[in-house]
């Protein structure tokens, strides 16, 4: 009996360790974006990449502010500021000992014999000028055998003491950190509170127009008897079938007949009617019992009193169903507005056509772009965790009857 129930344990662990390790995988873009929108525009280029925001911490030196660093100095790591960089050095070798090497600014070395009569050595089977350069007080001669360039670092809290050191391999003193101007910028550039604004307006006005024609539209077909209701609604089902890029060219032109191009009105009207959600809502309708309906009519309630008292408040699972389709579906529209929305027409812009914008416009910084689509992806994301367990209801609970 033990050996089931560790077995059991053991198993419900590997189970959850596999979906927590798929999940991590799933949700690592999104957190990505997420951070990254709150990074400074430096921070995003850095390499390899890091997933928290970071700022290089600094400090005021004579009036100025400079960057600290971590500088080894005698073996040990300390925290010095970076006063000057890019110091053309040199790396020298004596000629006596190859093995000693230092690397110094090239005008700490003096020419041997000066610069008109410089000696000069071989040195592994070639002849280099001879320099003189002075350590701890000696003199010795060296030849030159490499250069690079150094940043020159001292101590905040005694600037006498200096050390050279290569900036891109020193390790910045950085602290964790959040930009949120990074969203104040995107809106300031791209105008994308005007967006959000008119997307809200369009989002929520499609939703519920789609609510209200599927309603009616699912009832009339589940409840009412009329000549021909299984055709037409087979018909109207089949229009799913029908690709947008088939509806493109006729509907743009029905939009020019009327004089709705560039109008907000264009991107609500054409899809408040939705055959997939009048489909939705009659077979949800099906399965309340028609017994409640009846008793409904003989108490004397009107058709549309039994619409909104009973069928509606029992159908909240999949209401929800497709408020949510409805909501992402017109929150992430694209193409449409695109196609129906002139690109000067900022006022008009919805955030899909701002983002696509903004991807121009900010193509040099990333944290703006990610912040951008952070607006975008977090109210549908919101929308549907709320929306989430009426969602699996609906889709445990609703029938498919004929």
């Amino acid at each position: 009996m033990n050996s089931h129930k560790l077995r059991t344990a053991v198993k419900n662990i590997l189970v959850y360790a596999i979906l927590i390790f798929f999940a991590a995988i799933m949700l690592f873009p999104f957190v990505f974006m997420l951070t990254t929108s709150f990074k400074e525009p430096k921070d995003t280029f850095n390499y390899p990449p890091r997933l928290l925001p970071r700022t290089g911490l600094t400090t005021n030196l004579n009036g100025e502010e400079v960057p600290l660093y971590y500088v080894e100095v005698a073996g040990e790591e300390k925290i010095y500021a970076l006063v000057e960089s890019n110091i053309r050095t040199a790396v020298f070798a004596n000629i006596t000992n190859p093995d000693e090497t230092w690397n110094l600014p090239l005008r700490d070395a003096e020419p041997k014999g000066g610069f008109t009569n410089q000696e000069k050595t071989t040195f592994n089977g070639e002849e280099l000028p001879v320099y003189l350069i002075t350590v701890n007080g000696r003199t010795i001669e060296v030849v030159q055998v490499g250069q690079s360039a150094l940043g020159r670092f001292v101590d905040p809290d005694n600037p006498q003491n200096e050390a050279l050191a290569n900036v891109r391999l020193s390790q910045p003193v950085e602290r964790l950190t959040a930009r949120p101007q990074n969203y104040q910028d995107v809106v300031e550039l791209q105008g994308m509170d005007r967006s959000l604004t008119n997307t809200i307006l369009v989002t929520l006005a499609v939703v519920l127009g789609t609510l209200t024609t599927s309603v009616l539209g699912g009832y009339a077909f589940a409840r009412l008897r009329f000549p021909g209701r299984n055709n037409l609604f087979v018909l109207y089902l089949g229009t799913m079938m029908i690709p947008f890029v088939v509806l493109v060219t006729p509907m743009y032109q029905l939009m020019v007949y009327i004089g709705w191009v560039d109008n907000m009105v264009s991107l609500i009207m054409p899809w408040i009617f939705s055959a997939y959600g009048t489909f939705l809502m009659r077979q949800f309708f099906l399965t309340i019992p028609k017994e409640i309906e009846e008793a409904a009519v003989i108490d004397g309630a009107s058709r549309l009193q039994i619409l909104w008292r009973i069928f509606v408040p029992a159908s909240t699972p999949a209401l929800a169903t497709l408020t949510t389709f409805t909501f992402l579906y017109a929150w992430n529209s694209f193409f449409w507005p695109l196609v129906i929305i002139n690109t000067g027409n900022t006022a008009n812009h919805v955030l899909t056509l701002s983002l696509n914008v903004l991807r121009g416009r900010a193509s040099d910084s990333p944290n703006l772009i990610l912040a951008g689509a952070a607006i975008a992806i977090l109210p549908p994301m919101l929308i549907f965790i709320f929306g989430q367990r009426f969602f699996v209801e609906s889709a445990t609970s609703s029938g498919v009857k004929g």
